[in-house]
């Protein structure tokens, strides 16, 4: 697994749009989706199969992870989405709409090499499956997940409040899924591109949840994500602290300590140190 990877901010971008897939080399994303599905056009979807395998081959996309999204394997463009994303070599392929773990052994299973699978979690069957989901994902090279909020939101039939209230528990049991088995998981896209004050709330409620990271459908909401799952400067010097009170010889083999006044114990230690290899890997990608 790479749950501690960076992952803050995973950017869509259409995948038959060539100059969009060129600027995402540039731009301060951890991920870049090369899109086939929602962002292309049934007459387009060939062509853009086409040049994500074309991107991804040719590269150039620096640290980023890079992750083509297929359409499902219900349509008539997903057996051969899956094929050619599992042949190109990128990072991950992003499969939708996955609902059972049949639907992460269907997609798993033409994939090789440095090749892992990640899903979406969109539809109200996935929501009472996710321990079963959670529990395949090993055998799957299932890493990721990704909320498809907008889709639960129509399936649902709830609405689509800005406090994303009906939404909290499908959150949170998908986050508590998610980490059970150590898959990282991030937030679904946020609409409302130009309203940055509501982008910077969903964030801190995501981060609230335990998401990793946000997934987006804007360059301009790249900062905002990035800065709310960057672990802040007070919280890894914490975690420093933590780790230390741990490591001091006086201290081997003790389960509780008094550090700095506060009761701290080691399953403390274990978060401490995943935020200090999240902050690590960070510095390591920006530098």
């Amino acid at each position: 697994m790479t749950a501690n990877r960076p992952r803050r901010s995973a950017l869509y971008m259409p995948a038959s749009n060539a100059r969009a897939i060129e600027k995402a080399k540039s731009l301060p994303c951890d991920v870049v989706i090369l899109d086939l599905e929602d962002a292309v056009a049934p007459d387009a979807k060939v062509e853009a199969r086409q040049l994500a395998v074309e991107a991804v081959r040719a590269g150039g996309f620096g640290g980023r992870e890079v992750v083509i999204r297929v359409n499902g394997r219900d349509t008539p463009w997903g057996a051969a989405d899956l094929g050619a994303a599992a042949a190109a070599g990128a990072d991950a392929v992003l499969a939708p709409k996955v609902s059972t773990p049949e639907d992460l052994a269907h997609y798993a299973a033409p994939l090789g090499g440095k090749t892992r699978l990640w899903a979406m979690i969109e539809t109200c069957a996935a929501v009472f499956q996710l321990d079963a989901l959670a529990r395949a994902a090993e055998a799957a090279k299932n890493d990721v997940w990704i909320v498809g909020a907008n889709d639960l939101v129509k399936e649902m039939r709830c609405r689509a409040r800005p406090d994303r209230a009906p939404l909290a528990p499908a959150l949170s049991l998908a986050v508590m899924a998610a980490h059970s088995r150590g898959l990282a998981i991030l937030d679904g896209v946020y609409n409302d591109i130009p309203n940055l004050d509501g982008l910077q709330a969903e964030c801190e409620q995501g981060l609230d949840f335990g998401m990793d990271g946000k997934s987006l459908i804007h360059p301009t909401h790249l900062e905002i994500a990035n800065r709310a799952f960057t672990p802040a400067a007070e919280a890894v010097a914490w975690a420093r602290t933590v780790v230390d009170a741990f490591a001091a010889p006086e201290n081997a083999g003790k389960g509780v300590l008094k550090v700095e006044g506060k009761m701290v114990e080691r399953l403390h230690l274990a978060e401490a140190e995943r935020l200090i290899a999240v902050s690590e890997a960070i510095a390591a990608l920006q530098g």
